[in-house]
């Protein structure tokens, strides 16, 4: 039976191109109006899900390319999905097939899961795919959770990597019911260790409703991150402890605003690229069979043309398909609250009609920085996918920040001493001016990190010169083979006192330079407790103690979480630690000393000779606090005290010349890794530089 055709007013998380009315479900007073693009469909059946399954399928009116219909007496809570009809010719990317029941790629909230063992999910199965597949659910319209009690600039910021579900399964404090969930994440003792901490922003992996591949699930694992999107607007329903029915959706707001109430931004990891129906003969869940040729890019015929890796990529050169991840990222920031957003394999968003990298023409660029929502969140990009030329970190330009790769690889070469001497280490620690200071971008658009969730932890990285992915059941082929790391003489778990000593004297020369480097740091969780993966670079698949959060680790690695904290509030303190303008080498006062100056071990400013030893490993950086580039609220240039950062990254003591009085008279010592030096040194003194340590001086 059709319904009473209707259209709904556009709004702020309505079609970005203008072209119709808000997709959708839409509840309204009496009722709920329905709105699907589909412009290639022939007929579109709403079909609306009682509770003991059986359906009322009812047809919805064309109005140019939107499918549309309002429906008396329906509201929040009521489970629906779609039927579209056309012609199903896969020869030609047609994939249209009414026995799918699709989910609304506008749901807000979605209930029920993956049947993985039906054919009928399948274009194979002329079966009804209902009963078999995730639905949507009706959400009304509610208050966004308040803002943050104070916005963090992006150079205060220090980001904390963690997942959802694995931070809190374990957690002792946490109810049992609300372990891995939105309300685990917003317990008070969750939020009370990551302010003490002193972080200022979460950034959840994949929290977009996701599912787990069937190829995974028949190995009998899940898909524990969530790189799988299946609803761009709906909060993952499993990470919910109060239902599926839309209570996931109030739960996330709750969990935001007590994140905002403790000062602590939450970014989203989101997932755009690609989703969760996979390769040419993945399952028929939504987009597919939707309009399978404007949702995915197509390489001949019918062959899907994948630069994600996983079968299938979004196709964002297409107006409707850049809509609909433009409105979800409005929908976040306006309605759910959040604070930014990091975007999985970015440069797969920037491929145009013919599949090559767009930057800086691509659209969808142009349209984020315009977009006046999105003006006002963090946005970070990881700059590359596996297509052609798709490695593009330091090409994004304004208004991005990106993950920055070339950091992580140039510490880890650093630490294991393996590096072509001290050149590229000095890009990474001053802010990568190399990559980010040619296009009008600021320090902090170099996100640094030297772990993140896909590789070894930090731990792990000092642990392991292989990797152990067993228990993925791939035989070990999985994850990648490039490491950077150093077992520091022992592959895996020790009781050798010294071995133990190094790679925690290792992982704290890692993090002091993660925290103390210029650009904005990233910290994975665990990482300044020691948790460990056992040598498995590819978790994605482990849903398990190899994943979750130990919470019984801060007590046990107690010395390198205090150390964690001191390097953060180090950092908060003192705003010559967390510069917002690049370095130029010159006073930033008359009179005044050079903002930057690279010190030699003999004591001097670093000569050509010196930067092009590939066989140098230690090298000292002055930061001179005399003034600043920022400013106060005034208008006054900040001043600061000015610091010494030294390091030795060989396996020898090295004797190093304290810069003269010209610099500074002497030092005391802030930080050492090795615990060795004495606590003042003097200006022009030759001191022991320990092994493999990193010291921070701070100028009397």
């Amino acid at each position: 039976m059709p319904v009473k055709e209707a259209t709904a007013a556009p709004s702020a998380s309505g079609p970005s191109a203008g072209t119709g009315p808000r997709p959708g479900a839409v509840v309204q007073t009496d009722g709920t109006t329905f709105t699907l693009w589909a412009p290639a469909a022939e007929r579109v059946e709403l079909a609306l899900i009682a509770d003991d399954g059986s359906q009322r399928n009812l047809d919805l009116s064309h109005t140019g390319e939107f499918w549309t219909g309002f429906v008396p007496g329906v509201g929040a809570g009521q489970r629906y999905g779609y039927r579209v009809h056309g012609p199903f010719d896969p020869s030609h990317g047609l994939r249209f097939n009414p026995s799918k029941l699709l989910l609304d790629p506008y749901a807000r909230a979605v209930d029920g899961s993956l049947d993985f063992a039906s054919p009928l999910i399948y274009d194979s199965s002329d079966g009804d795919s209902a009963g078999h597949v995730p639905v949507g659910v009706v959400v009304a319209d509610s208050d966004p959770p308040p803002p943050i009690s104070r916005p963090v600039h992006w150079g205060e910021t220090v980001i904390y990597e963690l997942h959802t579900k694995g931070f809190t399964k374990r957690h002792p404090d946490v109810p049992e019911h609300q372990q891995g969930t939105y309300a685990g994440l917003a317990h008070p003792s969750v939020i009370r260790y990551l302010t003490e901490l002193g972080v200022t922003s979460v950034e959840l992996l994949p929290i977009h409703h996701f599912l787990t591949e069937p190829s995974i699930a028949a190995r009998g694992l899940p898909n524990y991150w969530g790189y799988n999107t299946l609803g761009f607007f709906a909060p993952h329903a499993p990470y919910s402890s109060s239902g599926s029915r839309g209570e996931q959706v109030a739960e996330f707001k709750a969990m935001v605003a007590a994140f905002h109430a403790a000062g602590i931004e939450v970014i989203l990891d989101v997932v755009y690229n690609h989703t969760a129906e996979g390769g040419f003969d993945g399952p028929t869940l939504s987009f597919r069979g939707i309009d399978n040729r404007a949702y995915y890019r197509l390489a001949h015929g019918a062959a899907m043309y994948d630069v994600t890796g996983t079968g299938n990529s979004v196709d964002t050169s297409h107006p409707q398909v850049r809509a609909l991840v433009m409105d979800s990222l409005r929908y976040w920031v306006e309605e759910m609250g959040v604070d930014g957003f990091r975007f999985d394999l970015a440069v797969t968003l920037v491929r145009n009609e013919r599949h090559e990298v767009d930057i800086p023409g691509h659209p969808f660029l142009a349209e984020v920085a315009a977009d006046p929502v999105l003006g006002r969140v963090k946005l970070i990009a990881e700059p590359w996918d596996v297509g052609p030329f798709g490695y593009q970190v330091g090409n994004f330009g304004p208004p991005w920040s990106e993950w920055n790769g070339k950091f992580r690889d140039s510490v880890r070469d650093v630490w294991r001493n393996t590096s072509d001497g001290v050149k590229d280490l000095a890009y990474r620690l001053s802010g990568s001016s190399d990559l980010y200071g040619d296009d009008g971008r600021y320090p902090y658009a170099s996100i640094n990190f030297v772990t993140a969730h896909d590789g070894f932890t930090l731990r792990d990285l000092v642990s392991y010169d292989h990797k152990h992915n067993e228990a993925n059941r791939e035989d070990n082929r999985d994850g990648t083979d490039d490491n950077r790391s150093w077992n520091c003489g022992v592959e895996g778990e020790t009781d050798d006192r010294r071995v133990i000593a190094l790679r925690k004297r290792q992982m704290a020369n890692l993090m002091s330079t993660l925290i103390l480097s210029t650009g904005v740091p990233m910290i994975t969780a665990g990482d300044e407790c020691g948790r460990t993966q056992h040598g498995n670079n590819n978790a994605y698949c482990q849903d398990d103690e190899i994943s979750w959060f130990d919470w019984s680790l801060p007590a046990a690695w107690s010395d390198q979480l205090e150390l964690t904290k001191q390097l953060i509030a180090l950092r908060s303190a003192h705003p010559a630690l967390r510069q917002w303008h690049y370095f130029s080498g010159q006073p930033v006062v008359s009179g005044g000393r050079k903002d930057l100056s690279w010190i030699a071990p003999h004591g001097g400013e670093m000569t050509d000779a010196d930067w092009f030893d590939g066989n140098l490993r230690t090298i000292g950086m002055f930061l001179a606090g005399d003034a600043l580039r920022a400013t106060d609220t005034e208008g006054n240039a900040l001043t600061d005290s000015s610091f010494l950062l030294a390091l030795n990254a060989t396996p020898q003591t090295q004797p190093v010349v304290v810069p003269d009085a010209s610099w500074a008279p002497a030092y005391e010592v802030v930080l050492d890794t090795s615990h060795s030096m004495v606590t003042e040194v003097e200006a022009g003194a030759t001191v022991p530089l320990a092994a493999r340590c990193l010291v921070l001086l701070r100028a009397l």
